[in-house]
């Protein structure tokens, strides 16, 4: 029984890290049409926030990797995978039902043009996790190295 719990405990701290990420997407988003799209056009704009984005979510994801608990590779890899999943969700439930947007031109999104580094932000959401368990890791063994 205590694993079910530990999972489940997990799940849901892994979703709240998720949320954090959502916010800095929103905020990513707001500074990218209120910030960088006046200054530097459309396609510098898209392009540099998708570079931020993925900033964002390595920083969100390497202060909350120790939060979620000890994880082995697999583990991070199904974090990372509810992360992208959420992402998903999210980005065709906005578009297609609150926004009325249509599906060719939410599927547009996902393709590198004129900018565009979705694609990208989306492979970094998935790997995040594991990518700051093992950062994390090296980090705290050479720290370990020094006092020693």
């Amino acid at each position: 029984m205590r694993g079910r719990e530990d999972s489940a405990v997990r799940l849901f701290k892994a979703t709240v890290v998720w949320l954090l990420i959502a916010v800095c997407a929103v905020l990513n988003g707001g500074f990218r049409e209120a910030v960088l799209l006046p200054g530097l056009g459309k396609p510098a704009a898209i392009f540099l926030s998708g570079i931020l984005l993925c900033v964002l979510i390595m920083v969100v994801s390497f202060v909350f990797i120790r939060w979620l608990g000890p994880l082995r590779t697999a583990q991070s890899l199904l974090v990372g995978l509810l992360w992208l999943f959420l992402t998903l969700a999210f980005e065709f439930g906005l578009g297609r039902f609150v926004q009325h947007r249509e599906w060719s031109e939410i599927l547009d999104a996902y393709t590198f043009k004129n900018g565009n580094l979705w694609p990208l932000v989306l492979v970094v959401t998935f790997l995040a996790p594991l990518f700051a368990m093992r950062i994390r890791a090296s980090v705290e063994r050479d720290a370990h190295c020094r006092r020693n």
